[in-house]
């Protein structure tokens, strides 16, 4: 049976302009009340500004035979055991029959200060797709088949989050795909690596400008790390498990 991506293209500018949407109106809301956070960070309290993608992501698994399937996303029920640490809250989890199907992470970066978190989103990344298939190996979910992990970021396209970066190392060279590159392509570094070293089933970054809150406009970095790819990669896996039953 093949695979049902739920017209993802339209609902994807969809979620591009809520995405843009939400960080104003959290930041005009904190602006009228005079709370306005210093920065950008009067745009992302409000905390929901993936929520268009969430959406997009439980069509698929609907589309695609988990009709019935447990669609968490709300805080008290998004909590999985980890290895390293007690316990790792994620921002979707799909749970059919008692068998986790997928756990995926939605990150978002505006500037101006994108050198500030590029590292650190980088790390997160790391450190828990380290600690969540370890807890899977020690048996934290059950015995059960491999589940679906997902990261997926959207990033302000922007002059600065474009223009390529130097960084100054000491004692030894930087991997030759980092000289010179910006923000952005190191987003996509990081995403195609964490899919290549087995980190995440899927990883995707799109860009977008903030103009897209009134076209739902963004861009792709390379058809690894496509909205396509990462949703075809989904899909299959959600189509896979509806086939078990």
């Amino acid at each position: 049976m093949a695979i049902d991506l739920a017209n993802y293209e339209q609902k994807a500018r969809e979620a591009v302009e809520i995405f843009w949407e939400s960080r104003e109106l959290a930041r005009q809301k904190q602006t009228d009340a005079g709370k306005a956070d210093q920065g950008e960070r009067a745009g992302v309290t409000a905390g929901k500004n993936m929520d268009g993608f969430l959406a997009l992501v439980i069509d698929i698994i609907r589309a695609n035979g988990l009709d019935n399937a447990e669609i968490h996303q709300e805080r008290r029920v998004l909590t999985l055991p980890g290895y390293f640490r007690p316990t790792k809250l994620w921002d979707l989890l799909v749970m059919n029959e008692g068998r986790l199907i997928a756990a995926i992470e939605f990150k978002s970066q505006v500037g101006p200060s994108f050198g500030n978190n590029a590292n650190n989103r980088a790390e997160e990344a790391i450190g828990t797709a380290h600690d969540f298939w370890t807890a899977y190996r020690e048996g934290a979910f059950g015995e059960q088949p491999r589940p679906f992990a997902g990261w997926m970021i959207l990033l302000e396209d922007a002059p600065e989050s474009r223009t390529p970066v130097t960084d100054a190392t000491p004692h030894y060279s930087v991997f030759k795909e980092f000289e010179n590159a910006s923000y952005a392509d190191r987003y996509n570094i990081l995403c195609r690596k964490l899919m290549q070293e087995q980190l995440y089933t899927a990883a995707s970054i799109i860009v977008s400008p903030r103009s897209a809150i009134d076209t739902g406009e963004y861009s792709e970095m390379s058809n690894m790390t496509r909205l396509r790819t990462f949703l075809s990669e989904l899909a299959g896996h959600v189509a896979a498990e509806a086939a078990r039953r």
